[in-house]
């Protein structure tokens, strides 16, 4: 790391600086956003070379579609199960050191993929980098709030662009570096690894200094502004939201490649070329999101981004190659801006429950990710990838549950 960029974070770290801040009056800490923002993209590079990896992986292993599907799975769910635990504890006992604890479990990860000799070790190498994640994002966004100055949104938009733009980067560097030099190639990444293990030494110093004097601060639990049965239901509706959201993208970033293939003739290359034109959006998508709800309000955010993608799902899948990297690009744009919408939605109704809330819904939304891309790599088996695509141009419609959600903070 250069040195201006550590010296840059400590700065941010001293505790009289943390004392001064406040969530009302404090602006964004952006230096500690920037870091944070780019550990979630070193990270979620990371996972994303498992979906580039996908083609390659099933001609070295002749896997079928249900096993493609199983390796998301393994590595999702091993996320989604231990997130809201980890959470759930660490808004007892915050562990700041955790993050590059995490990262490690990550790059042992990749290492296992680099050099995996069946289609087991393949598994667990999955289970590993999902193992990294569920350690990292209920920490790391608890922290992108904290250094939010209050501008809850922003933050959480600036953190997940980071993994946005990780997940986007994976595809191209695969189709560069993997898929020219193989399967063990992926071993270089390891040193993307180790910067973010680094970066995030720096991140969690000034964690420490800012749990401290937060904690001083804290004067009793504070409480929900909608009373339970309310609070219950709109996360029972958030969480529907979610399902439609993930078990759709699951859909598209699994079996993208695979679509356009088969589909359109296209090379691996290209069609990884095509994935990255989505995801990029998706990274694009996930920077308006947040600002935008901190100035109109989460719902009309989350209503339009769940339930405005729908007339372009629709469409997908009687496209041509033109037509379908145009809708592609538009719903990455629409759909991404939902997830920090719903994310701090959820935190506001239970505050003081960072870490459970957030580990909830990214653990979640990656089971459901994890769960969509085994049935939908089932399903496709036992039809096609194009039924796939028909298939699931319905799930946007769910968005319109987003009418259920609570409007303005109440407490009855």
């Amino acid at each position: 790391m250069p040195p201006s960029a550590t010296a840059s974070l400590e700065s941010q770290a001293t505790p009289a600086s943390v004392a001064a801040a406040s969530p009302a009056k404090a602006k964004p800490a952006f230096g500690i956003l920037g870091a944070i923002s780019s550990a979630h993209m070193v990270n979620d590079m990371m996972q994303s070379l498992i979906l580039a990896m996908y083609p390659i992986l099933k001609g070295a292993f002749s896997l079928s579609f249900a096993q493609i599907g199983l390796i998301t799975l393994t590595y999702q769910l091993t996320a989604s199960l231990l997130q809201p635990l980890i959470g759930l504890f660490t808004d007892r006992r915050p562990q700041p050191y955790s993050l590059p604890i995490g990262m490690t479990a990550t790059l042992i990860g990749l290492l296992l993929l680099a050099f995996a000799p069946s289609f087991g070790i393949v598994l667990l190498a999955a289970a590993f980098v999902g193992l990294g994640s569920s350690i990292f994002h209920p920490e790391s966004s608890r922290i992108a709030r904290l250094a939010s100055g209050g501008q809850h949104g922003l933050a959480q938009s600036v953190f997940q662009v980071g993994g946005n733009l990780g997940t986007a980067i994976g595809p191209l560097l695969a189709a560069a570096v993997i898929v020219p030099f193989g399967q063990h190639s992926v071993a270089w990444f390891g040193l993307a690894a180790l910067l973010g293990i680094g970066l995030l030494l720096q991140v969690s110093r000034w964690y420490a200094f800012h749990h401290v004097t937060a904690g001083v601060r804290k004067k009793g639990a504070v409480e929900s502004p909608y009373p339970r049965r309310v609070v219950l239901g709109a996360i029972t509706v958030l969480l529907v939201l979610i399902f439609s959201k993930y078990f759709y993208v699951a859909g598209i970033s699994s079996f993208y490649t695979f679509y356009l293939m088969d589909r359109f003739g296209l090379t691996v290359q290209s069609a990884q070329l095509h994935l990255f034109f989505f995801l990029f959006a998706s990274a694009v998508g996930t920077v308006l999101g947040g600002p935008v709800g901190d100035r109109i309000g989460r719902k009309p955010v989350i209503w339009v981004s769940i339930l405005g993608v729908a007339p372009f799902a629709l469409l997908l899948p009687h496209a041509d190659l033109f037509w379908t990297t145009t809708l592609t690009i538009v719903i990455g744009l629409v759909l991404s801006s939902a997830f920090s919408a719903i994310l701090v939605y959820a935190q506001e109704l239970m505050p003081g429950k960072v870490g459970m809330v957030s580990g909830l819904f990214f653990g979640f939304a990656f089971g459901m990710g994890g769960l969509g891309a085994a049935v939908l790599g089932l399903l496709a088996d036992h039809t096609s990838i194009a039924f796939v695509y028909q298939a699931i141009a319905y799930l946007p419609l769910l968005g319109v549950v987003a009418a259920l959600l609570p409007g303005k903070s109440r407490k009855s």
